[in-house]
């Protein structure tokens, strides 16, 4: 059965990755390499890439240190059957944090604010998965195995929005929480919150209410600072829009 000519493999992939929160980890067992699966909480990389902040003293941890193999299941989390909802199970290696340190704990502090009390322990590192594919479950026939390139966002060209993003993201979040909620209200049908910021990319800016994730799509690529500022704009203005 071929998928209906709605259905975009890519984006809902892309989604998934942006909005989960918690997901289902695989490793292998040390000395047996027997399966072995226990529940993470992550964030995404401004490419879309999971990071994880794990503990040494964790299974999984140790597992990954000895083989870096790993598969991560997420899902819809949505009502009623799990089956119904779509999810996907990402194949990859992780990867200890490296330079890239900063960035890593910066973007899975701003989805996950708690883990600030325990990030300093010693026993704790950032990892992030590095993809080699991944299979989408959508419902009866919407079945696709997807490459790394079609369901990561391109950076290249972007050097100048990753370098404004940090402050964009305080910006948006001292000065302009009517706007992020108009974007969750207005632009993607979600109910009235706290709806802060929590990072932004060539593709779309990421929001979250609680442990509530969404993502909103860019209309076209930003590159920049002062494209992603014209962007929001627009977007406040289209919602507003939405509001009369």
């Amino acid at each position: 059965m071929q998928p209906t000519p709605d259905f975009d493999p890519a984006k809902l992939a892309k989604s998934l990755l942006r909005r989960s929160r918690q997901g289902a980890l695989a490793t292998l067992m040390t000395g047996s390499g027997d399966p072995y699966c226990s529940l993470v909480n992550l964030a995404s990389h401004p490419d879309g890439s999971p990071i994880l902040l794990i503990s040494g003293l964790a299974v999984h941890t140790r597992n990954i240190l000895a083989d870096s193999r790993v598969s991560l299941m997420l899902d819809e989390r949505a009502s009623g059957d799990p089956l119904e909802g779509a999810r996907i199970m990402l194949s990859g290696w992780a990867e200890p944090a490296g330079a890239d340190r900063d960035l890593l704990q910066r973007r899975y502090l701003s989805a996950h604010p708690s883990a600030e009390a325990f990030v300093s322990f010693k026993d704790f590192s950032f990892f992030r998965i590095r993809p080699t594919g991944t299979h989408l479950v959508a419902g009866f026939g919407r079945i696709v195995d997807l490459k790394p390139e079609q369901f990561l966002t391109g950076l290249d060209g972007a050097e100048d929005l990753l370098a404004a993003e940090e402050g964009a993201v305080e910006h948006m979040n001292a000065d302009h929480r009517e706007a992020m909620n108009l974007y969750a209200t207005k632009l993607l049908g979600a109910a009235d919150g706290d709806w802060r910021c929590t990072g932004c990319d060539p593709e779309g800016l990421d929001m979250q209410d609680g442990q509530t994730a969404l993502r909103l799509d860019f209309p076209e690529r930003v590159t920049n600072g002062t494209a992603l500022r014209k962007m929001l704009v627009r977007l406040a203005g289209e919602a507003r829009t939405k509001v009369d």
